[in-house]
């Protein structure tokens, strides 16, 4: 997968922060060597988080994030400083952006505060060290390059540590391990290509020197009595499920992508829990379906359509369900009963974390469709059979 074809959910997401004026847009356009984005003397000039990507050795592809000021006022200056603070929702390595001029604010200690209790990696910075000197602290000028190359080791190196020992399945297999992954191709699936997950798991099975066969569920059951032996592994689109599971012998293992998706990014544990919660719904109650990113949905559509009418066979219950997409995420969670997200392949691991934080600390249940459909089918205990470290 090419920088520019790498999703943003794969990239070490790297904030600027700070008060207007302190110079992050410069910063912005000094890491990435180009003028990228808008810099003037007049506060507020950014109104916007402003995306870039990058290469960032030796971390690979990263997202590097500019916030609106944290000190900006007014009504559409709230508004600006809101989407900081859900930047900070995703932010893996934040950089906090002081002016050398006027040193740490309150402002700046507030969000240093918010770095330590939610647990980000950050890095302060006296930016305009071109104008005024400073004897501590970390140093940089946008206008000179000085230090902006000291700086990218320096988020390259907490990033590494950010970063290491993510694994999609490759840690489950052994050298020449044979994994059959299913993927049914139907009007939903995108043309010309695979999916995010899918694309990840043939890359982690072929690091792991393993063997990957990827055949579409109708030629399944005939793939498996082709081969020698039984795989180690069968890996399935969830909504394929239902045949899959019947057509795998119970000596082999079985998963589905999203399954190991919610692995990958820390949620699994919960989601097990909250697929569990499916069962105690009752009429009137409300569900929240979520969805990491926007598509356009067709006519059998997994979100708005399928998983409703499954959990509806399943409980037998009258429920009211909403739906979200993309950066769209509830901050109240009292009406609901239950969360059923993606699998959140387009959403960064630390985004995950924090919906599926908020959603524990209101105790609300969450889980994600594959183990949802997992347990509605009744095979939810044999598919993370294999996983480890789960109740």
């Amino acid at each position: 997968m090419s920088l520019n074809n790498t999703p943003n959910g794969e990239r070490l997401h790297i904030g600027l922060f700070g008060r207007r004026n302190s110079g992050k847009s410069s910063l912005l356009n000094a890491i990435t060597g180009q003028d990228f984005a808008v810099v003037s003397q007049i506060k507020g000039t950014t109104t916007d988080p402003v995306l870039k990507t990058m290469e960032l050795l030796p971390i690979g592809p990263v997202l590097i994030i500019d916030t609106p000021g944290i000190d900006d006022d007014g009504e559409l200056g709230e508004k600006r400083v809101e989407k900081t603070k859900n930047v900070l929702r995703k932010t893996d390595v934040a950089v906090l952006v002081v002016d050398v001029q006027v040193g740490l604010m309150p402002e700046d200690e507030a969000l240093i505060n918010i770095f330590e209790q939610t647990d980000v990696k950050y890095l302060v910075v006296y930016n305009k060290c071109d104008l005024a000197k400073r004897d501590e602290g970390f140093c940089v000028s946008a206008t000179t390059g000085e230090n902006i190359y000291e700086l990218k080791e320096k988020i390259a190196e907490m990033g590494t540590e950010e970063e290491k020992n993510r694994r999609l399945v490759g840690d489950l297999l052994n050298p020449h391990d044979v994994v059959v992954l299913v993927v049914p191709i139907d009007k939903a699936a995108p043309k010309g290509r695979l999916i995010l997950p899918q694309q990840q798991a043939i890359r982690d099975i072929l690091e792991a020197g393993a063997v990957s066969i990827v055949v579409r569920d109708v030629e399944f059951a005939q793939t498996l009595k082709s081969l020698p032996n039984p795989p180690k592994l069968v890996i399935t689109d969830s909504q394929a499920f239902e045949k899959i599971s019947k057509e795998t012998p119970q000596t082999v293992s079985l998963t589905s992508f999203s399954i190991l998706m919610a692995r990958y990014k820390g949620v699994l544990k919960d989601a097990v829990v909250g697929a569990r919660a499916l069962d105690s719904l009752k009429d009137g109650d409300k569900v929240l379906i979520a969805e990491g990113c926007t598509h356009h949905r067709q006519c059998d559509d997994i979100g708005t359509v399928k998983m409703p009418r499954w959990i509806a066979n399943h409980t037998g219950a009258k429920l009211h369900y909403e739906f979200t997409s993309g950066v769209g995420y509830p901050s109240d969670f009292s009406e609901y009963k239950v969360i059923v997200h993606c699998g959140g392949c387009m959403l960064n691991s630390r985004e995950m974390l924090y919906r599926a934080r908020v959603a524990k600390e209101a105790d609300i249940p969450m889980t994600n469709y594959g183990i949802a459909i997992s347990h509605m089918q009744g095979i939810l205990e044999r598919c993370i059979a294999m996983l480890p470290s789960l109740p």
